[in-house]
């Protein structure tokens, strides 16, 4: 299939693999949830299975009406809710979770569980968001706006490693990075620019996979501008077409997210990356659009 450069484009790749993908929802109680799942259902003729805490009658009415596309899953609260998700998962029954009105607190509680949960050892989460842009000219890609507050460098090392991973499942051949820092100078105060040093030779050796361009630091508009990186006399194949913006931070990865959602209109998605499982945690404040393109980037992304 062509690459996915915009969320029409991924919708189409969602549509090939809809029908095999067994999606786990924790608390569908939600309308903008419930949309999500009638359309996967509807449209794309997902199976369901619907962890509910509060035995909602259209979670009941939904499964007598179809019976071998949808489970229902009684629950006695949210806690226990997370907990059948992640068994489901545990147990070969589901292949992605998705959230929908339970706090994430309580759902990556069920996820990280050392016991019962979905974290392989050596593993971490990571959050990776892909943005639509009305000013930019093909997907974006981010990380990480949500889980890791000061990622190092073997935190940085599974970012990249994920996302790349996730990329290349959206037949994304040619995966251009920037590290995102506000001067394209290491300094060895910002630790960050450091690790992107290690990051970039790491990448030479062939770490990352053939066809992956790292260059870095750089700030975001010299990643995302060709112009601003032609007026600094940059001369890059990253700079200006950026596919995969890495954060030193996720202060500064989640004002890059809530801004461009606010003041660029922007279309985004996003998945927890690194489980057994991808993990879907929409804002309770994400359109029905959002959670769904977040649940048809999650599908799509497993192997």
């Amino acid at each position: 299939m062509d690459p996915v450069k915009t969320f029409k484009d991924l919708e189409k790749h969602f549509a090939a693999v809809a029908p095999e993908r067994r999606i786990a929802v924790v608390c569908p109680s939600d309308d903008h949830t419930r949309e999500v799942v009638e359309r996967c259902l509807n449209e794309f003729g997902s199976r369901l299975t619907l962890c509910c805490c509060d035995s909602p009658e259209w979670a009941d009415s939904l499964a007598s009406a179809n019976p071998d596309a949808i489970n229902v899953i009684r629950c006695g609260n949210a806690d226990e809710a997370a907990r059948a998700a992640v068994s489901e998962v545990r147990a070969g029954r589901a292949d992605v979770v998705m959230k929908g009105a339970i706090n994430t607190d309580n759902l990556l509680r069920a996820v990280l569980d050392k016991q019962n949960g979905l974290l392989e050892p050596g593993h971490v989460l990571s959050h990776l968001t892909a943005a639509e842009i009305p000013s930019y000219h093909k997907m974006l890609f981010f990380s990480d706006a949500a889980v890791i507050p000061q990622p190092d460098l073997h935190q940085l090392e599974s970012i990249i490693n994920y996302d790349t991973d996730v990329m290349r499942s959206l037949h994304i051949k040619e995966i251009r990075i920037a590290l995102i820092h506000f001067t394209e100078k290491t300094n060895p105060k910002f630790i960050n620019t450091v690790y992107y040093g290690q990051l970039k030779q790491m990448n030479t050796e062939g770490h990352f996979g053939a066809s992956t361009m790292i260059e870095g630091p750089m700030d975001v508009k010299t990643a995302c501008d060709r112009h601003s990186a032609e007026i600094k006399h940059i001369d890059s194949k990253v700079a200006g077409d950026a596919d995969l913006l890495i954060f030193p931070d996720l202060v500064s990865a989640n004002t890059f997210y809530k801004t461009i959602s606010l003041f660029c209109k922007a279309t985004m998605a996003g998945m927890i990356c690194g489980a057994s499982a991808p993990i879907v945690i929409p804002s309770r404040a994400d359109s029905a659009i959002s959670k769904f393109y977040s649940l048809a980037l999650a599908c799509t992304a497993l192997k």
